[in-house]
C-alpha cells in the first residue's frame, strides 16, 4: 500500500514545475486550453543534456499542435562548465534542472530526467555506456515512456556519431532500445505493477544543420515550425528564443527568430510519416469510445466562449466534465480531466494559493499555512475543505460560499516531516549514475513529495479537487512579489569552511565548522575520530541557541607521521539525535532558490609540497575555485580589478593567473592584454588557464601565436608522457613524476592548443584511446625577462577536489626560478 500511495503521488506531481503557484488566467491562455483539450496525441523528445532540446519544435508541438509534449534529458548537465558562477558537478546540475524547468514553462512542454550523471565530455558511446549504468538508465527511460505513453518519439541525435558528444550518441542508442523495450512485458517486468507496456508508433531522428555538420536532406520528412500563433501573438521562433534563453549558465541567450523554419526528420523505427508527425494516430476525441459526443460539445462551448464573460462557459464545462469522467481510456481520462479542471477554474475566475509564514523550518517543526481564495466573478463557488498531510479544515456541506471578488483567508498547519534534499542527492553516487531511493522516482525533475495543499471546491454543484504547492511569498523592493520554495532543514547544520585542507608535514591546521541553527535549543558538535589524525577538542557544546543563530566551532587537526589522506566529518548532536549535514545555498534571480544539505565533510590531503613566492594576482573568468585552493596552500591571492591592471605596479605579484574562460567572458581583456604582456616582459610570470576556442576576445593570448582548438583528453586515466623533462615546470620547486597524474577526476584537459609557435616549449603529451598524441595541454615560453604559461589541463576541477599531483604541478606553474 505504501508503494501504491507513492506511485499515485508520482503520477499527480511528475509534471510539477516551479512557478507562481496559480496558473495564468488570461484570455489567450484560455483559448489555448480549449484547443489543447480537443487534442489527444503525445510526443516525447529524447536527448542527453539541458540545451540539447529543440525548443522551437517543442513549442510548436505543445502549443500549435496541442500535443502533450515532453523532453526526456538523460542527464542534468552536471559535467559542463558554468558561465554565471563557480558551481560545478551536482550543484551545476541543480541550476540546469531549474533552467530547464523555466524553459519548459516558456515553450509549454514537460520535463523528465533519468538518473544518469553527466560525467563530462565523452568522445564516444562505448565510454559513455560503460560509465553509465546502462541497464538502469534504460529502465528509467522505459519507465518514463510507459507513464507518458508517447504516440511518437523523437531523438535529437543519431546513433552514428554526428552529434559529436558520446552522451549524444548514447541518448539515441538508448532511445532505440527503449522504444522496443517499453513494449516488451519481459523487459523491466517489476514496473508492470504500476504501468503497462507501451509501443510508440514511430521513432524519428530530428536531423540538424549545426556548423559544418549538415544531416538534413530534401527527401526527408519536413514541417515548418516557424508559423505564427495569433492567439499568443508570437511565432514559435520567438517562443523558442524565450525558452532557450533560460539556459543562462551556458550563455545561451538567443535572438528571437521569425518566419519560416523547416525541421527535418528521418525515420529510425516504425513506419514513416507522410503528412504529419503523428500520421496513423487519431489525435482528436474520435480516438476513444464516446469521444465524438465530447468533441461536439467542446466545439460548441469553445465557439460560444466570451472573453468578457468567461464564467458563462462554466456550467457547460461542468456538464462536459461529467461526460469525460465516463471515458474508459484511463490515460486520456486522467489527462483531460486535469486539463478540464484547470480550464474550469480559470473560466470561473477562481484563484487560490497557500503560503508558509516563514521560508525555513527545522525537521519536526509545525508549519503555519495561510491560504487565500478569490472568486473573481460570482459567489457561486463554494469551498468544502482545505487539507495538507492528514490535517483538514472542513467547511461542511454544502460548503462555504466565497463572496464575489473578495479575498478570503484561511489557516491550517502542517508538519515539516522531511528534509527538502533533492531526491537524487540523498545518498552518495558513483561517476556514472545517481542512486535513487526508489526507482519509481525516475523521471521527476524535482522531489514529487514536496508539500502541497489540496482544495475541494463545489463549482456548479460539482466537487472538484485542486492542489497548490506550498511556497513562501514575500515582496522585494526591487523585484516585487517573489515566490520561493520552503526549506525543511536539519535542526542544526555544520558546514566545514573549506572542502579540502592541504597538509605538508605534521603542522596542525584549524578546521572551522560553521553552524547554523534552525531551532531553539542546545547540543554539541564534534569531528569524528580519524585514524592517523589528532583532533582537539573532542567536542564543543552550544547552549540556548535561537532559530537563525550562526556561530563557529574551531578544531585543531594534526596529522601524525603515518597519516593518510582522509575525510573529516562534523557531527551535531541535538535532542539525542546526530546530524551530519552541511548547508549549501544557490541563489540566482533567474531560477528559484536552491538549498541542499550536503555531507558535513572535508578532505584532508597530506602531500609533499614545496612552494616559492607568496603573492598571486588572480583575474577572474567564468567562475572557479582555483583562487581559494591557492589560499589553502599558503598563497596570498588578490583578485585583480581592471583599474589595478591598467594603473598599478603588477611587479609586486610573483605570478598572475587568469581564471577559466577569462578570454571568453571578460571583454575588457582587449585593453588589459598589453599590460599583462608588459608584466611578463618586465620579469613577471603569467599563467593562463583554459579558454573556449569560440568567442575569444583577443586573437593572440600569448606573446607568440598559438591557436585554441576543440581538442581534449577526456580520460582522466590517460597516460601522460613528459616531452621536456628538464622544463622548470616539471622540476621547480617540485619534482613532477608519473604519480602526480594519479587520481585526477573527470578529464585531463579541454580545449587544447595547436599551431604552436616555435618559441613555445611543449611539456606534456597525452591522448585518448585511438587518437594521436597531443602536445597542446601545457606550453610555456620566455618573453623578455619573464615567463608565459598556457595550460588546458583541468586544474579548475582537480584543485577543488584535492588531487595531490595537480597541486604540485600548479604550484610549479606559479614558481618562476629567479
Amino acid at each position: 500500500m505504501k508503494f501504491f500511495r507513492l506511485f499515485i503521488i508520482l503520477q499527480l506531481l511528475i509534471n510539477c514545475t516551479w512557478a507562481q503557484t496559480s496558473p495564468p488566467a488570461d484570455a489567450s491562455t484560455i483559448r489555448q486550453q480549449f484547443k489543447k483539450l480537443g487534442v489527444l496525441g503525445s510526443v516525447l523528445y529524447v536527448a542527453a543534456h539541458p540545451d540539447d532540446e529543440n525548443t522551437r519544435l517543442l513549442a510548436y508541438l505543445a502549443q500549435e499542435k496541442g500535443y502533450r509534449t515532453g523532453y526526456l534529458a538523460l542527464t542534468r548537465g552536471d559535467g559542463g562548465q558554468n558561465l554565471i558562477g563557480n558551481e560545478q558537478a551536482e550543484l551545476l546540475g541543480l541550476i540546469r534542472t531549474q533552467e530547464l524547468l523555466a524553459a519548459r514553462r516558456a515553450d509549454g512542454a514537460e520535463q523528465f530526467f533519468t538518473r544518469a550523471n553527466d560525467f563530462g565530455f565523452s568522445k564516444g558511446p562505448d565510454e559513455t555506456l560503460k560509465i553509465w549504468d546502462r541497464d538502469k538508465i534504460l529502465g528509467d527511460m522505459v519507465w518514463v515512456i510507459r507513464q507518458f505513453k508517447p504516440d511518437v518519439m523523437i531523438c535529437r541525435f543519431p546513433t552514428t556519431g554526428e552529434g559529436g558528444h558520446g552522451h549524444h550518441t548514447s541518448s539515441a542508442i538508448l532511445a532505440q532500445e527503449a522504444f522496443t523495450a517499453a513494449a516488451d512485458p519481459k523487459r523491466y517486468p517489476e514496473q508492470l505493477k504500476y504501468v503497462q507496456p507501451w509501443q510508440a508508433k514511430r521513432l524519428l531522428w530530428n536531423t540538424f544543420n549545426f556548423g559544418s555538420t549538415n544531416t538534413t536532406a530534401n527527401d526527408q520528412f519536413k514541417i515548418d515550425v516557424g508559423v505564427y500563433n495569433p492567439v499568443l501573438g508570437k511565432g514559435y521562433g520567438e517562443i523558442a528564443a524565450e525558452s532557450r534563453s533560460n539556459h543562462k549558465s551556458q550563455g545561451f541567450g538567443t535572438a528571437r527568430q521569425r518566419g519560416e523554419s523547416l525541421e527535418y526528420f528521418k525515420t529510425l523505427l516504425g513506419d514513416a510519416p507522410a503528412t504529419d508527425l503523428l500520421d496513423g494516430t487519431t489525435t482528436n476525441w474520435k480516438r476513444i469510445k464516446g469521444g465524438e459526443d465530447i468533441a461536439t460539445n467542446l466545439s460548441i462551448i469553445s465557439k460560444a466562449f466570451d472573453a468578457d464573460r468567461p464564467e458563462a462557459s462554466v456550467p457547460a464545462l461542468i456538464q462536459l466534465r461529467t461526460k469525460i469522467e465516463k471515458v474508459t481510456d484511463a490515460y486520456w481520462r486522467t489527462q483531460k480531466l486535469k486539463e478540464m479542471d484547470n480550464l474550469i477554474a480559470t473560466c470561473a475566475g477562481l484563484w487560490f494559493e497557500s503560503y508558509a509564514t516563514e521560508p525555513t523550518y527545522a525537521l519536526g517543526d509545525s508549519i503555519a499555512i495561510r491560504s487565500q481564495v478569490l472568486n473573481r466573478y460570482s459567489n457561486k463557488v463554494k469551498l468544502h475543505s482545505i487539507s495538507i498531510q492528514n490535517k483538514t479544515q472542513d467547511f461542511g456541506s454544502p460548503g462555504l460560499v466565497i463572496p464575489a471578488n473578495q479575498v478570503q483567508q484561511y489557516t491550517i498547519k502542517a508538519l515539516a516531516d522531511k528534509i527538502t534534499q533533492p531526491y537524487w542527492l540523498e545518498s552518495p553516487h558513483n561517476i556514472g549514475a545517481y542512486n535513487l531511493p526508489d526507482d519509481k522516482l525516475a523521471g521527476n525533475p524535482e522531489n514529487p513529495d514536496l508539500l502541497t495543499v489540496t482544495y475541494d471546491f463545489a463549482i456548479e454543484g460539482k466537487l472538484l479537487h485542486y492542489t497548490r504547492r506550498l511556497v513562501y511569498k514575500y515582496v522585494d523592493p526591487v523585484r516585487g512579489e517573489v515566490y520561493q520554495p520552503i526549506e525543511v532543514a536539519p535542526p542544526v547544520t555544520a558546514t566545514i569552511e573549506n572542502k579540502v585542507y592541504i597538509y605538508n608535514g605534521t603542522q596542525p591546521q584549524n578546521l572551522q565548522v560553521k553552524l547554523k541553527s534552525f531551532m531553539n535549543g542546545s547540543g554539541s558538535v564534534s569531528l569524528k575520530p580519524i585514524a592517523g589524525w589528532q583532533i582537539s577538542p573532542a567536542a564543543t557544546s552550544f547552549t540556548n541557541k535561537r532559530k537563525g543563530d550562526e556561530w563557529t566551532a574551531d578544531f585543531t587537526v594534526t596529522p601524525t607521521a603515518n597519516a593518510k589522506n582522509a575525510l573529516a566529518e562534523a557531527a551535531v548532536k541535538v535532542n539525542g539525535k546526530t546530524y551530519t549535514m552541511g548547508l549549501q545555498r544557490i541563489r540566482y534571480e533567474h531560477i528559484p532558490n536552491i538549498t541542499l544539505f550536503p555531507p558535513a565533510q572535508a578532505k584532508l590531503v597530506n602531500l609533499d609540497l614545496k612552494t616559492t613566492g607568496k603573492k598571486i594576482g588572480y583575474l577572474p573568468g567564468a567562475g572557479d575555485f582555483v583562487a581559494e585552493a591557492l589560499r589553502q596552500v599558503g598563497y596570498e591571492v588578490h583578485l585583480l580589478t581592471e583599474a589595478e591592471i591598467m594603473s598599478s605596479d603588477l611587479s609586486v605579484y610573483d605570478a598572475i593567473v587568469t581564471g577559466v574562460r577569462a578570454y571568453n567572458v571578460d571583454q575588457r581583456l582587449v585593453f588589459e592584454q598589453p599590460k599583462l604582456m608588459d608584466y611578463v616582459k618586465n620579469g613577471g610570470n603569467l599563467v593562463v588557464q583554459y579558454n573556449n576556442f569560440a568567442g575569444l576576445v583577443v586573437q593572440q593570448i600569448g606573446p607568440y601565436p598559438f591557436r585554441v582548438v576543440n581538442e581534449r583528453v577526456t580520460d582522466e586515466f590517460a597516460k601522460v608522457t613528459v616531452t621536456s623533462p628538464q622544463s622548470p615546470l616539471l622540476n621547480y620547486p617540485n619534482k613532477i613524476t608519473q604519480t602526480d597524474f594519479d587520481g585526477w577526476i573527470q578529464e585531463r584537459g579541454l580545449y587544447f592548443v595547436s599551431s604552436i609557435a616555435p618559441e613555445y616549449q611543449t611539456v606534456l603529451e597525452m591522448n585518448d584511446a585511438g587518437e594521436a598524441p597531443n602536445k597542446g595541454s601545457l606550453i610555456t615560453a620566455n618573453y623578455g625577462k619573464g615567463r608565459f604559461v598556457y595550460t588546458s589541463l583541468a586544474f579548475f576541477r582537480q584543485l577543488p577536489a584535492g588531487v595531490p599531483g595537480a597541486y604540485r604541478l600548479f604550484v610549479n606553474l606559479l614558481s618562476k626560478p629567479k
